[in-house]
């Protein structure tokens, strides 16, 4: 059964981020609906922009280096995704992080499952959001799933003082389930050294 109903919404980003505090805050999201300049921004960078970018450092960092990345008619998405990345590194305390956004046409990550991070930060720009379940219900449990736009943060099983009782999985939307084909914008935000994450990993592929 999917929902788009579930107890884990939050009004903003900031909201979001603080209820991470409770120990039994697995998944927090904090919706919204995109403004129309950012979606059609979003919408130009699928059709226009590099395929994925891979790369980690601080905000300004980032922008100094992805500046040549996006048009005048992207900019708004550069600006958007600096932004979370920055309300990132304040909740966190880091100084920086792992960025990548990435044009996404098949099926990736279908099983659900924890990621072997401290957090995630997923957000959707264009295209059905992350799915999550709490596994406790089993194959019957409930799959939620966000919303374009919203911002999705989840705890790895490195967060400090994770455990397992009560943890939340999450997969990718399965595109191949859908009627007609799907591409999805994903920008995901980590650690900077996420996923093993070293400076012959970065990357700007354009095609």
């Amino acid at each position: 059964m999917l929902t788009m109903l579930a107890p884990f919404h939050y009004p903003t980003a900031d909201a979001a981020f603080q209820a991470l505090a409770q120990p039994d805050c697995h998944i927090a999201l904090a919706d919204r609906t995109l403004p129309r300049d950012l979606e059609q921004a979003a919408q130009a960078f699928l059709h226009d922009g590099p395929s994925l970018i891979l790369t980690a450092g601080s905000p300004g960092q980032l922008e100094e280096e992805l500046a040549s990345a996006f048009t005048p008619a992207t900019r708004v998405l550069l600006e958007d995704a600096l932004g979370l990345a920055r309300q990132y590194c304040a909740a966190t305390g880091m100084d920086a992080v792992r960025f990548r956004l990435e044009r996404i046409t098949h099926d990736s990550c279908r099983r659900f499952h924890v990621d072997h991070v401290v957090l995630r930060l997923l957000c959707t720009y264009v295209g059905p959001g992350v799915q999550w379940r709490r596994p406790e219900a089993g194959e019957n449990a409930t799959v939620h799933q966000a919303d374009a736009g919203a911002v999705a943060l989840l705890k790895g099983d490195c967060y400090p003082g994770w455990q397992p009782e009560g943890a939340v999985q999450h997969r990718s939307p399965p595109l191949s389930t859908l009627a007609v084909p799907t591409t999805r914008l994903l920008l995901t935000l980590d650690a900077p050294q996420a996923c093993g994450m070293s400076e012959d990993q970065r990357r700007i592929v354009r095609d």
